[in-house]
């Protein structure tokens, strides 16, 4: 027996957008009604075996019914398009699945539904109709069943004759006698007003339909249904007629075209995993699969490299698993290539002069994955590495930046390649984790390089679609070796001196204590805000701001509205700077001085913020406090590494405003940067309609607070709050700011649009940003989307021109022959380790350099500046 399948897409589709939270993959596209309507058909073709099947779709927004009635369906509200988006992909799915799929102009789905069940019915075969959309009972029949979308988008509830009569005490055909009466709010069908599916029904079961309802007024003793009834009697009939489902359609489908087609699993894993459905994946382990993901993996573990082994180009993996990697053990080396896949154990690889010169050989070709912790890994063993031209996890990263992790069996994954456990699985977790036996980690390494050298094309042809092959291979690329190179190098601190700073440190955090006891007329423990909010607002009488479950709020930003009414307040925030430096910084930099280099050896973060900004960790240094005195001092622990040298910093002035001036092409900024202005001040002018020499200090405060807040998105209430004036007073600022400089309040708009159509947003070296908030129907949501896509072509580009700056510098110390030496990275200021016979040609060369990096409208400007320590230095 034939059985027939029949969904009414759109209305599935609807359910499962609803019944599931927005999901996007890595592109931001929104995935969540293609998950549950993907759900859905996998538990129909499981579940019914169908013999034949189709998914029918409204074609559009008219239908011939809307020549009887012009405001069906006008109620509805706009499909989001969050939705509208998904419909597309849902159609991919089902071309993947082999499945038919229709829609006719001026009906519906539910027409081409009832035309294809009633022509099914006619050759004795069984039908089954999916929908959510109780229109659709009306077709039930000994043949024909419905099964209803309930809670969740899997669960249905199944009706026949029987269960209608159960349900409704009707036959199907009086469902349409039912909407008749009751209407039906979410077609815009109005029926009879103030009577419901109860009431409707009462009135079915006592007089049979509703033509007999009509004809029975007079009998109907409620007197407000009478007069409703009598009143709506054409309205009742139209609204019937709208809710008859027409069978007589002229949809060009011939039955015996629907049966049901083989497909192709790799298709339909392909689509999977670009939608990244990872866990509907297993579904399709068949034993096809089963070869292709984790099969059997043949290698050799080796003990003494041969030249056979080393060919151009090789994956290469170099195993270092602790988190702080510096002077850490390598547990082994993988190599894959053309020649087959190796295991190198640590001794055999550190031992080879073959290997240390194919490493140190810039013309054979490395692909590897996080290049920088091998360079440092190697590097301690002085071992030089050259000649890496892919890295994985930065390719992974310039693809999308948004992806939340960039390990290799997580790229590969999202790739199509499950060849690779993760390294959780294969070493544990937390204190758990542990060198695994021999054969396991030989294995799981090879299985690294496996995937890095099978997606190498893949990954360099996504790259060179999105036009950021250049800034893979011309920047990020580069700079991991340099980067390796100055985290090996390090930082020479001082330990004696930083002792010394944390004595002071504490002399400073007592006499505060002292001064906060005398202004609070009692002793207690200043850390504690159970006893610091009872002194501040019940002894004191301060004002209270907030309260938490606990008691008085003591934060920071509770503090600083109270700065004015108490001279405890700024005594309070000074202890807490003051403690916070430190234990962070003085007892936190203490704690990584490497015993054998006396250096801090940071560790910088070459694929981690969406803006491509470089972040430092373990420890950070780049976030030092320098605005209190005490913070700046820290710098003076950090000094050269050799007697007689000097710590030299270069870094660029206003760097993002010169950006926005170019980006924007606002004649206002580019003429000020071009004539060397102070922008500030050039603003102020520019603003207030003043000359230069009437620019007061509060003018251009508030000038440089909008300039470095325009792109931020910044609101009325955050300038107000900056600047302490009313947020009516902020706003009238903001407007006629964006009323001096034209192009940014352009640029502003031009980029959010981009942003809405694109889904991402690119800095001038192409570095994306995805941005699937831009279009979310939560007001938060969206706006925090439009302000980051404002900020990030600014910001972002910044980042690139810092980090093609240190390309640049790098290429001309070597190029020169010089011995200073690049140690870090902090904003946008690079700092240097300087011999004093270079210092002069150093001070010349750097700024040039970091000036020449990039063509803007404007030009970039560096400032270089050196002494004895980093504090000195600035």
């Amino acid at each position: 027996m034939n059985k027939l399948v029949l969904i009414d897409g759109n209305s599935i589709a609807f359910r499962a957008f609803f019944a599931l939270p927005l999901l996007n993959n890595e592109k931001g596209v929104y995935t969540n009604a293609v998950y549950g309507f993907t759900q859905m058909l996998l538990k129909v073709l499981e579940e019914e075996s169908p013999s034949h099947i189709l998914v029918a779709f409204d074609a559009g927004k008219t239908t011939f019914r809307h020549d009887t009635y012009g405001e069906y369906k006008s109620g509805r509200q706009k499909t989001p398009s969050e939705l509208s988006e998904q419909l597309p992909l849902i159609r991919e799915v089902l071309d993947a699945f082999s499945i038919p799929h229709v829609e006719l102009a001026n009906y519906e789905a539910d027409d081409i539904i009832g035309t294809l069940s009633r022509q099914a019915e006619h050759k004795d075969w069984n039908v089954k109709i999916y929908s959510g959309d109780k229109d659709l009972l009306q077709l039930v029949s000994d043949k024909t069943t419905v099964a209803m979308t309930k809670k969740g988008i899997t669960n249905v509830e199944t009706f026949d004759v029987q269960a209608i009569d159960e349900k409704y005490g009707l036959t199907p055909e009086k469902i349409i006698d039912m909407k008749g009466l009751m209407g039906d709010s979410s077609d815009n069908i109005p029926g009879v007003p103030g009577i419901g599916e109860k009431t409707a029904l009462k009135l079915l079961h006592e007089y049979g339909s509703l033509e007999n309802v009509l004809d029975s007024i007079d009998a109907i003793s409620a007197k407000k249904m009478k007069e409703r009834l009598q009143e709506n009697q054409n309205q009742a009939r139209m609204s019937k007629q709208l809710a008859v489902i027409y069978r007589e359609t002229p949809i060009d489908v011939e039955l015996d075209k629907l049966k049901r087609a083989e497909y192709d699993t790799k298709k339909v894993t392909d689509l999977f995993k670009s939608l990244e459905f990872n866990s509907l994946l297993s579904k399709f382990d068949d034993e096809e699969e089963e070869q292709q993901d984790f099969k059997e993996i043949h290698f050799e573990t080796v003990s003494e490299i041969t030249e056979e082994m080393l060919a151009s180009p090789s994956a290469l993996i170099v195993e270092v698993p602790s988190e702080n990697y510096h002077r850490a053990d390598i547990w082994g080396v993988a190599l894959v290539n053309k020649n087959g896949r190796f295991f190198v154990p640590q001794a055999a690889a550190l031992s080879s002069d073959a290997f240390k010169e194919w490493a140190a050989d810039e013309t054979m070709e490395k692909y590897m994955f996080d290049t920088k912790r091998a360079v440092v890994a190697l590097g301690w063993k002085e071992i030089p590495l050259a000649g890496v031209v892919h890295d994985m996890q930065i390719a992974s990263y310039l693809i999308d930046p948004s992806v939340s992790s960039h390990s290799v069996s997580d790229i590969a994954v999202r790739k199509g390649l499950r060849v690779v456990d993760t390294d959780e699985a294969v070493y544990g977790k937390g204190a758990k984790r542990a060198r695994p036996e021999e054969h396991a980690l030989a294995e799981h390494l090879v299985r690294k390089g496996e995937a890095i050298f099978a997606l190498e094309n893949q990954l360099e042809k996504e790259l060179k679609d999105n036009a950021q092959f250049e800034l893979f291979s011309q920047l990020e690329m580069p700079l991991s070796l340099i980067l390796g190179k100055m985290e090996t190098t390090g930082v020479h601190v001082d330990h004696d001196q930083l002792e010394n700073m944390g004595v002071e440190l504490n002399e400073k955090l007592a006499q505060l204590e002292s001064e906060i006891h005398e202004l609070a007329g009692t002793e207690f423990n200043i850390n504690s805000p159970k006893q610091l909010g009872p002194i501040l607002f019940e002894k004191l009488n301060l004002p209270v701001i907030k309260k938490t479950k606990t008691g008085y709020s003591t934060a920071a930003d509770v503090l600083e509205k109270l700065e004015g009414q108490h001279d405890i307040i700024p005594k309070l925030l000074l202890y807490r700077q003051v403690s916070k430096l430190n234990s962070t910084y003085i007892e936190g930099l203490l704690k990584v001085i490497h015993p054998e280099t006396n250096k801090i050896h940071t560790i910088f973060n070459q694929a981690l913020t969406q803006t491509g900004r470089l972040s430092s960790t373990e420890p950070n240094l780049q976030n030092i406090p320098i605005r209190l005195e005490e913070g700046r001092r820290i710098r003076k622990a950090f000094i050269p590494s050799e007697k007689g040298w000097s710590i030299l910093a270069a870094d660029y002035s206003q760097i993002e405003l010169r950006v926005l001036a170019h980006i924007a092409g606002d004649e206002g900024l580019i003429e000020a940067f071009q004539k060397d202005m102070d922008v500030h001040t050039k603003t102020a002018m520019d603003v207030f309609h003043v000359k230069e020499e009437d620019v007061t200090s509060n003018m251009r405060r508030s000038a440089k607070a909008v300039n470095f807040g325009i792109v931020y998105g910044i609101s009325d209430y955050g300038l107000s709050q900056s600047l302490g004036i009313t947020r009516k007073e902020a706003q009238e600022f903001i407007d006629r700011y964006l009323a001096s400089y034209p192009k940014v309040k352009e640029y502003m708009d031009d980029v959010k649009d981009e942003a809405r159509e694109k889904g991402y947003v690119s800095t001038l070296l192409q570095r994306r940003r995805y941005l699937p908030d831009i279009t979310s129907r939560n007001f938060n949501l969206r706006s925090f989307a439009e302000r980051t896509a404002m900020n990030t072509p600014i910001q972002g580009t910044a980042a690139d021109i810092i980090k093609q700056a240190m390309v640049d510098v790098s290429k001309a110390l070597e190029d020169e022959g010089l011995e200073s030496r690049l140690l870090l990275q902090v904003h946008d200021e690079l700092i240097f380790e300087v011999p004093e016979n270079e210092l002069h040609k150093m001070t010349k060369l750097v700024p040039k350099v970091m000036e020449e990096t990039m063509k803007l409208h404007v030009p970039l400007k560096a400032d270089v500046s050196y002494g004895d320590t980093w504090y000195d230095a600035k």
